[in-house]
């Protein structure tokens, strides 16, 4: 059974997973549109109206999501042509778009500059290539991704840090590459963006990363002379994945952002935010049965339909998705979750559950809507992929 302070985590009431379970089959994600739409229209509110939103499409690109999103107004954060390709797909525009990565391909550039989306280039290898590709009158607008020398921290080091990174142009050869990125007369810096952290629950760590970067701006325009017209402060927008875990006050972010704001009143373009799992991961569940329950040296084991084929991001970062038995209630025990591949790496946590688990129970995982599906090694084995459903 769900306890109170663990149904936030699964999107569906209880009663609700076990007749998905039946309506769709298993194993497979179940989607919520409307909690989307939700989650977009309580962000949207929570932060200054200079703060532009651009989804993260890595965390779920699934098509209806693209959808929804884009029907709110959304921006899009791509990293691939074929992210790019999607996004146009569901109506989402270049104008609305930033495009970042460490490798971009000939084919990632040629996409992102015929949608007219704004780059985010990691060095003066991307701005010699786009003053090649851009052929029009006016100079293309890029932001330079900087990864700063100080100043920045993360709860759960995923993609932030100070240490060396493939990401971006260090602080310190920041002066270097503005130099020799003005002799590329096609290309025109007008962005900085500075990505800091992932999942990141404490509002007040973002806001000292979000501090680093507008110090960074106003480096670049003061010390450079660069008129900024966006700086984007990337993503990290985190969500718990247990209920002892706190959620990340959106009000006190968006309060924060509008004082940095004020703080930094040379800076009269926009800010910008790239959600994506705050906004996709509570919307969806996995959903799986048993196969097999064992023993084995002590440790319980239920052995399920899918493992890391459907569900990567345990493994990665041994974190584990919330998990419930629907409709089971009784005493539980800590049980490890293995899935059927052929490796001892398939594991997709550990949860408390009944300890009377039999083979044919359901298992809803939650937060399953972000990173998750297309994260995971689906052609390992050739296991038929998870079914994805979407309500509207």
């Amino acid at each position: 059974m769900l306890t109170k302070s663990a149904e936030d985590l699964f999107t569906f009431a209880e009663d609700q997973l076990s007749a998905l379970a039946t309506e769709f089959g298993t194993p497979g994600f179940v989607y919520d549109l409307g909690a989307a739409r939700e989650r977009w229209d309580r962000l949207r509110q929570a932060l200054p109206r200079r703060v532009r939103l651009a989804y993260a499409v890595k965390s779920n690109p699934g098509g209806p999501l693209l959808e929804t999103f884009a029907a709110q107004g959304a921006w899009f954060d791509c990293a691939s042509a074929g992210e790019v390709s999607a996004v146009l797909a569901a109506g989402g525009t270049g104008r609305a778009m930033v495009f970042a990565g460490p490798a971009k391909s000939a084919r990632d550039l040629q996409a992102a500059v015929y949608a007219g989306a704004r780059v985010q280039v990691d060095g003066i290898e991307d701005v010699q290539r786009l003053h090649t590709l851009h052929t029009e009158s006016e100079p293309l607008a890029v932001s330079v991704r900087v990864h700063p020398a100080s100043g920045i921290s993360e709860s759960s080091a995923i993609i932030g840090g100070v240490g060396p990174s493939a990401f971006g142009v260090d602080e310190e050869d920041l002066a270097v590459f503005l130099s020799a990125a003005r002799v590329y007369d096609r290309v025109r810096i007008t962005g900085l963006q500075v990505f800091s952290a992932s999942n990141e629950l404490d509002p007040g760590v973002l806001l000292a990363n979000h501090r680093t970067a507008l110090r960074i701006a106003r480096t670049i325009h003061v010390d450079h002379g660069v008129d900024l017209e966006l700086v984007d402060l990337g993503g990290g927008l985190g969500i718990r994945y247990a209920a002892h875990e706190p959620s990340l006050d959106i009000h006190t972010l968006g309060a924060g952002l509008e004082r940095l704001l004020a703080e930094h009143d040379w800076f009269t373009g926009e800010l910008l935010l790239e959600p994506g799992r705050w906004l996709s991961g509570p919307i969806g569940v996995y959903l799986t049965r048993v196969v097999r329950v064992k023993e084995s040296r002590g440790t319980r084991f239920a052995l399920l339909e899918g493992g890391i084929n459907h569900l990567l991001r345990p493994l990665l970062t041994g974190q584990s998705f919330p998990v419930a038995a629907p409709g089971r209630g009784g005493e539980h025990t800590t049980y490890t979750l293995a899935g059927p591949l052929c490796t001892s790496l398939d594991r997709v946590g550990s949860a408390q559950l009944p300890g009377d688990l039999a083979p044919g129970d359901v298992l809803a995982f939650g937060q399953a809507g972000a990173y998750a599906a297309t994260q995971a090694m689906t052609h390992f084995l050739s296991h038929p992929a998870p079914g994805q459903h979407w309500i509207r």
